[in-house]
C-alpha cells in the first residue's frame, strides 16, 4: 500500500533549503485528493494491520517524521478535518528541544505535554529514535539505547504502547532491523 511522508507542516515562509516544510493549505489539498480519489489516510499500524488482512485497498498510510511541535498545530488539525490519522514518529530524547541533527533552520520538537495531546486527538505516535541517528553499522550498544530506549521514553509519556518505529534518514541493515525486532515493535 502506499504511504505519504511528511516532516514540518507549517505557514513559515522562513527559508526552507532541505525541503522539510509543506504548507498547511497544501496537506489539506493532498487530503481533499485523497478523499476524491476514494482513498482514506490512516496511521502505518492501521495500515500495516490491514494489509495483514488483505483489506488494505482504499488505504493511504501517512507518516510526519520528528515531532515537530506544527504536527500539532498545523496537521493534525487538518487530518481531524477530513476524518484522516497519521503517524508521528517522535524523536524521543529531543522532545522540548530542536532539530540539531540538521544543518539547516531549527524546527521546535513537541514536549511530552503535546505528545500527549496527539495522542489524545486520536493520531498515532512512533519513534524515531533517541537522537535521530544514522542507524546503519552502528554499534549493537548504540542500537539497544537508540532503538529500546525512544521505546521505553515514549511509552512512558503515553502510559500506552509504542508500535511503530521509523528509521531516521531511512538508514538501517539486519542489525538495526534486529534491534527493532528484539525491542518489540509491531512495524
Amino acid at each position: 500500500p502506499p504511504v505519504l511522508m511528511y516532516h514540518s507542516i507549517s505557514p513559515s515562509p522562513e527559508p526552507d533549503p532541505h525541503r522539510l516544510r509543506v504548507h498547511p493549505d497544501r496537506l489539506d489539498r493532498h487530503l481533499r485528493l485523497l478523499r476524491r480519489l476514494g482513498l482514506r489516510g490512516v496511521s502505518l499500524t492501521e495500515l500495516v494491520r490491514a494489509a495483514d488482512r488483505d483489506s488494505a485497498a482504499g488505504l493511504v498510510g501517512l507518516t510526519f517524521d520528528d515531532g515537530y511541535t506544527d504536527f500539532l498545530d498545523s496537521a493534525v488539525p487538518v487530518l481531524q478535518r477530513h476524518g484522516m490519522t497519521g503517524t508521528v514518529y517522535v524523536v524521543a530524547g529531543r522532545m522540548g528541544g530542536q532539530n540539531e541533527w540538521d544543518t539547516g533552520p531549527r524546527f521546535d520538537i513537541m514536549t511530552a505535554d503535546q505528545v500527549r495531546a496527539v495522542a489524545a486527538a486520536g493520531q498515532e505516535v512512533g519513534s524515531h529514535t533517541m537522537t535521530h541517528a544514522r542507524l546503519a553499522g552502528a554499534d549493537p550498544a548504540v542500537l539497544a539505547a537508540e532503538v529500546g530506549e525512544s521505546r521505553r521514553v515514549l511509552e512512558d509519556v503515553l502510559q500506552a504502547e509504542v508500535a511503530s518505529f521509523c528509521y531516521p534518514y531511512g538508514s538501517y541493515d539486519q542489525a538495526a532491523a534486529d534491534a527493532v525486532r528484539a525491542a518489540g515493535y509491531d512495524n
